[in-house]
């Protein structure tokens, strides 16, 4: 297909990777932050594969950033996000929640921080460049807030590291995880994380120059397609497994930290002052009505994710809901994230759920479903 047969208008933008991503298979598009996503490249579960033995390429210039600079960035960082960033290094990056003023999650990014005042905030779905242009309107900081020319590419699999050595050399080999590197491929401007959305080793190729994506991604294709490099879209099978959040799925802006268990990336107790910290407080000494919990649904394998919330129930009363569920072909098992009252939480609890074709059974596990210490990821 050319790129002008999926008929798209000019009111959603077009990542720099768009027309190579259709050269190299894109058959089908989501939208994601404004933006046109890949999410087909023929069947879902080859991806899989190919994301779990080898490695692929995925753009991800959804993941619009929000650049903060100016002599108060550490400061204002810090208002947006629940996590202590005290000890945050020049270089390092962080899995963040920003919060709203009722402790609710806005969305779920990795920070990078780049220099003493500047960070990049790489977005999960949600408009957070308004929210923050909002905050510093009235925070009396010295900041200015903007969105970059910046797109990234994901690089994930066993092999991502075989690639990116071939691409940058044996030197980009002891980037550690959740760290940054500024570098230059043949005059293309990066930086490159370890970071990625997939639960496997993977990296994160940030272009600071859009006019030259399509360069990049022909650039990374031709190394890495000898050492079983292929094209594909982020898996839905694969986050499943691993337990990771898919905003507006399983997180909205009425979802806790507490109800997702990640009290370890909060602290309502640190000095410095964040939106939501009271609010946080109030929930967690009170404790949550609800929490999220792993499934395993017993029906024939899905033929895809779901696409509307599952109505979850016990003895005929509805206790919550299904957010997100998917077969994984290396399971052999139908796997979910849902969202239950707390009674009805405790593993090995027995549920029925309302499913199209009708209600089966499903009880309650371990989450995440596979590689539970992110052994694969840290490698």
């Amino acid at each position: 297909m050319q790129a002008e047969d999926f008929g798209f208008g000019t009111q959603i933008r077009k990542s720099p990777y768009f027309n190579a991503t259709v050269r190299w298979g894109a058959q089908a598009f989501s939208v994601y932050n404004h933006m046109y996503i890949p999410r087909d490249f023929g069947d879902p579960e080859q991806n899989f594969w190919n994301l779990v033995n080898d490695a692929i390429l995925c753009d991800v210039a959804v993941e619009r950033q929000v650049e903060i600079t100016g002599p108060d960035a550490a400061k204002f960082t810090q208002m947006l996000t629940a996590r202590d960033l005290s000890a945050m290094a020049v270089g390092q990056c962080k899995y963040i929640l920003i919060t709203n003023a009722d402790g609710g999650i806005l969305n779920d990014p990795i920070l990078l921080r780049l220099a003493e005042n500047h960070y990049w905030i790489s977005l999960a779905d949600s408009d957070i460049l308004l929210w923050a242009q909002g905050v510093a309107v009235h925070s009396g900081m010295a900041v200015t807030i903007r969105e970059p020319d910046v797109s990234p590419l994901q690089l994930q699999g066993p092999k991502s590291g075989q690639v990116m050595q071939a691409l940058l050399g044996d030197a980009i080999m002891d980037l550690r995880y959740y760290w940054l590197r500024e570098v230059e491929l043949d005059g293309i401007p990066l930086i490159v994380s370890r970071t990625g959305w997939s639960s496997e080793l993977g990296y994160e190729l940030y272009l600071r120059d859009g006019s030259l994506g399509d360069a990049l991604w022909e650039k990374i294709m031709a190394v890495g397609a000898p050492l079983g490099l292929k094209p594909g879209h982020t898996s839905s099978i694969r986050r499943i497994e691993g337990g990771m959040l898919s905003y507006h799925a399983d997180a909205d802006a009425d979802t806790n930290p507490y109800e997702l268990g990640l009290d370890r990336l909060i602290n309502p107790d640190m000095k410095a002052d964040f939106i939501g910290k009271a609010a946080l407080r109030r929930i967690r000494d009170s404790g949550v009505s609800r929490q999220q919990v792993g499934l395993l649904i017993e029906s024939a394998p899905l033929t895809g994710p779901n696409t509307t919330f599952w109505p979850i129930s016990k003895d005929g009363t509805l206790i919550g809901k299904v957010t997100s569920a998917v077969y994984s072909p290396r399971l052999e098992e139908n796997i979910a994230l849902a969202m239950v009252a707390t009674d009805y939480a405790a593993l090995g609890t027995q549920v029925e759920i309302s499913m199209p074709g009708g209600s089966q059974t499903a009880t309650v596990v371990e989450r995440p479903f596979y590689d539970p210490k992110k052994q694969i990821t840290t490698a």
